[in-house]
Protein backbone atom coordinates (compact mmCIF):
# COMPACT_ATOMS: atom_id res chain seq x y z
CA UNK A 1 0.00 0.00 0.00
CA UNK A 2 1.18 3.50 -0.82
CA UNK A 3 0.20 6.56 1.18
CA UNK A 4 0.58 10.19 0.14
CA UNK A 5 -1.04 12.04 3.07
CA UNK A 6 0.89 13.27 6.09
CA UNK A 7 -0.23 14.87 9.34
CA UNK A 8 1.95 17.68 10.63
CA UNK A 9 2.64 17.35 14.34
CA UNK A 10 5.30 18.55 16.73
CA UNK A 11 8.40 16.40 16.51
CA UNK A 12 8.07 15.74 20.24
CA UNK A 13 4.53 14.40 19.76
CA UNK A 14 5.52 12.29 16.75
CA UNK A 15 8.29 10.70 18.82
CA UNK A 16 5.88 10.03 21.69
CA UNK A 17 3.42 8.31 19.35
CA UNK A 18 6.14 6.22 17.74
CA UNK A 19 7.85 5.15 20.95
CA UNK A 20 4.55 4.15 22.54
CA UNK A 21 4.52 6.71 25.34
CA UNK A 22 1.44 8.42 23.90
CA UNK A 23 -1.45 7.24 21.75
CA UNK A 24 -3.79 10.23 21.64
CA UNK A 25 -4.12 13.46 19.69
CA UNK A 26 -6.46 16.41 20.19
CA UNK A 27 -8.29 18.04 17.30
CA UNK A 28 -10.87 20.73 16.64
CA UNK A 29 -12.26 20.65 13.14
CA UNK A 30 -11.45 18.23 10.36
CA UNK A 31 -13.88 15.75 11.90
CA UNK A 32 -16.71 14.21 9.89
CA UNK A 33 -19.87 13.07 11.65
CA UNK A 34 -21.84 10.44 9.82
CA UNK A 35 -24.50 8.43 11.62
CA UNK A 36 -23.11 9.44 15.05
CA UNK A 37 -19.73 8.07 14.02
CA UNK A 38 -16.80 10.48 14.07
CA UNK A 39 -14.18 10.22 11.35
CA UNK A 40 -10.98 12.14 10.73
CA UNK A 41 -10.46 13.51 7.22
CA UNK A 42 -7.80 10.84 6.72
CA UNK A 43 -7.69 7.63 8.74
CA UNK A 44 -4.13 6.67 7.72
CA UNK A 45 -1.29 9.17 7.54
CA UNK A 46 2.44 9.61 7.75
CA UNK A 47 3.68 11.51 10.79
CA UNK A 48 5.38 14.66 9.53
CA UNK A 49 7.46 16.25 12.33
CA UNK A 50 7.53 20.01 12.76
CA UNK A 51 9.74 22.08 15.03
CA UNK A 52 9.20 25.83 14.78
CA UNK A 53 6.08 26.02 16.95
CA UNK A 54 7.24 23.65 19.67
CA UNK A 55 6.86 25.49 22.95
CA UNK A 56 8.36 24.23 26.23
CA UNK A 57 5.55 25.93 28.17
CA UNK A 58 3.07 23.69 26.36
CA UNK A 59 4.60 20.41 27.52
CA UNK A 60 5.17 18.92 30.95
CA UNK A 61 8.59 19.69 32.48
CA UNK A 62 9.65 16.03 32.34
CA UNK A 63 9.49 16.10 28.53
CA UNK A 64 11.09 19.46 27.75
CA UNK A 65 14.55 17.94 27.35
CA UNK A 66 13.37 16.23 24.17
CA UNK A 67 12.06 19.43 22.64
CA UNK A 68 14.07 21.10 19.90
CA UNK A 69 13.41 24.79 19.29
CA UNK A 70 14.43 26.29 15.95
CA UNK A 71 13.89 29.56 14.10
CA UNK A 72 12.88 27.81 10.89
CA UNK A 73 11.93 24.35 9.80
CA UNK A 74 14.82 22.11 8.65
CA UNK A 75 15.62 21.68 4.95
CA UNK A 76 14.91 17.95 5.20
CA UNK A 77 12.42 16.03 7.28
CA UNK A 78 12.67 12.45 8.50
CA UNK A 79 9.46 10.43 8.34
CA UNK A 80 9.86 7.77 11.01
CA UNK A 81 6.43 6.14 10.89
CA UNK A 82 2.76 6.48 10.30
CA UNK A 83 -0.48 6.56 12.24
CA UNK A 84 -3.81 4.80 11.89
CA UNK A 85 -6.94 6.15 13.57
CA UNK A 86 -8.30 3.67 16.08
CA UNK A 87 -11.26 5.73 17.32
CA UNK A 88 -12.42 9.33 17.82
CA UNK A 89 -14.33 10.73 20.78
CA UNK A 90 -15.85 14.12 21.58
CA UNK A 91 -14.57 15.31 24.98
CA UNK A 92 -17.58 16.34 27.08
CA UNK A 93 -15.71 18.45 29.64
CA UNK A 94 -12.37 19.58 30.96
CA UNK A 95 -13.02 17.38 33.98
CA UNK A 96 -13.07 14.31 31.72
CA UNK A 97 -9.83 15.35 30.02
CA UNK A 98 -8.16 15.91 33.38
CA UNK A 99 -8.54 12.20 34.17
CA UNK A 100 -6.21 11.40 31.27
CA UNK A 101 -3.24 13.51 32.36
CA UNK A 102 -0.90 10.53 32.45
CA UNK A 103 -1.70 9.57 28.83
CA UNK A 104 -0.06 12.59 27.22
CA UNK A 105 2.90 14.97 27.45
CA UNK A 106 1.01 18.27 27.16
CA UNK A 107 0.90 20.89 29.90
CA UNK A 108 -2.24 22.32 31.49
CA UNK A 109 -1.66 25.48 29.44
CA UNK A 110 -1.95 23.58 26.16
CA UNK A 111 -5.09 21.74 27.29
CA UNK A 112 -6.62 25.10 28.28
CA UNK A 113 -5.71 26.54 24.89
CA UNK A 114 -7.32 23.62 23.04
CA UNK A 115 -10.56 23.98 25.00
CA UNK A 116 -10.67 27.77 24.70
CA UNK A 117 -9.92 27.98 20.98
CA UNK A 118 -13.24 28.30 19.15
CA UNK A 119 -15.18 27.15 22.23
CA UNK A 120 -18.38 26.77 20.22
CA UNK A 121 -16.81 23.74 18.51
CA UNK A 122 -16.26 20.42 20.33
CA UNK A 123 -12.79 19.18 21.13
CA UNK A 124 -12.08 15.67 19.89
CA UNK A 125 -9.69 13.06 21.20
CA UNK A 126 -8.22 10.77 18.56
CA UNK A 127 -6.74 7.42 19.59
CA UNK A 128 -3.92 6.63 17.19
CA UNK A 129 -2.19 3.33 16.48
CA UNK A 130 1.33 4.32 15.45
CA UNK A 131 3.81 2.19 13.51
CA UNK A 132 7.57 2.69 13.27
CA UNK A 133 9.65 2.32 10.14
CA UNK A 134 12.86 0.31 10.48
CA UNK A 135 14.64 3.16 8.67
CA UNK A 136 13.19 6.68 8.51
CA UNK A 137 12.47 8.15 5.08
CA UNK A 138 14.18 11.47 4.35
CA UNK A 139 12.26 14.04 2.32
CA UNK A 140 13.12 17.52 1.10
CA UNK A 141 11.07 19.97 3.17
CA UNK A 142 9.70 22.00 0.28
CA UNK A 143 7.63 25.18 0.33
CA UNK A 144 4.59 23.06 -0.53
CA UNK A 145 4.81 21.56 2.95
CA UNK A 146 5.14 24.91 4.74
CA UNK A 147 2.47 26.83 6.59
CA UNK A 148 0.01 26.26 9.40
CA UNK A 149 -1.96 23.33 8.07
CA UNK A 150 -2.60 19.90 9.46
CA UNK A 151 -2.73 17.80 6.32
CA UNK A 152 -0.21 17.85 3.51
CA UNK A 153 -0.20 15.76 0.33
CA UNK A 154 3.29 14.43 -0.28
CA UNK A 155 4.94 15.04 -3.64
CA UNK A 156 5.17 11.28 -4.08
CA UNK A 157 3.35 8.51 -2.21
CA UNK A 158 5.47 6.43 0.16
CA UNK A 159 5.24 2.67 0.50
CA UNK A 160 3.67 1.42 3.72
CA UNK A 161 5.64 -1.74 4.41
CA UNK A 162 4.05 -4.82 5.92
CA UNK A 163 6.74 -5.29 8.57
CA UNK A 164 6.29 -2.00 10.42
CA UNK A 165 6.61 -2.19 14.20
CA UNK A 166 3.51 -1.14 16.17
CA UNK A 167 4.32 1.30 18.96
CA UNK A 168 1.79 -0.40 21.24
CA UNK A 169 0.58 -3.98 21.37
CA UNK A 170 -3.11 -4.77 20.98
CA UNK A 171 -3.38 -5.18 24.75
CA UNK A 172 -1.67 -1.86 25.47
CA UNK A 173 -3.89 -0.02 23.00
CA UNK A 174 -6.93 -1.63 24.59
CA UNK A 175 -5.86 -0.25 27.99
CA UNK A 176 -5.63 3.26 26.53
CA UNK A 177 -9.04 2.91 24.90
CA UNK A 178 -10.62 1.67 28.13
CA UNK A 179 -9.12 4.58 30.05
CA UNK A 180 -10.44 7.07 27.53
CA UNK A 181 -13.93 5.58 27.44
CA UNK A 182 -14.14 5.48 31.23
CA UNK A 183 -13.10 9.12 31.53
CA UNK A 184 -15.37 10.39 28.78
CA UNK A 185 -18.41 8.42 29.85
CA UNK A 186 -18.25 9.20 33.54
CA UNK A 187 -16.41 12.51 33.59
CA UNK A 188 -14.27 11.01 36.35
CA UNK A 189 -12.46 8.11 34.76
CA UNK A 190 -10.14 5.55 36.20
CA UNK A 191 -7.54 6.23 38.87
CA UNK A 192 -5.29 3.61 37.31
CA UNK A 193 -1.83 4.42 35.97
CA UNK A 194 -1.03 7.30 38.35
CA UNK A 195 2.54 7.52 37.06
CA UNK A 196 2.84 9.46 33.80
CA UNK A 197 3.26 7.59 30.52
CA UNK A 198 3.43 4.11 32.03
CA UNK A 199 0.85 2.51 29.73
CA UNK A 200 3.32 2.15 26.86
CA UNK A 201 6.05 0.52 28.90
Amino acid sequence: MKLDIALKEWNLTCNALLNGSQAILLRKGGILDSGNHFELEHSNFWLFPTYIHQDPDMVKPAFRAGLTQVREEPAVVHIAGYGRVSSIHAIPSRKAMDQLRDLHLWSEALIDMRFNYRPEKPLYLVIVRAFRLATPITLANTLAYAGCKSWIPLDEPLEVLANLTPALSDAQLAVVTQRVLAALQSGVGSAANPDPMKFGA
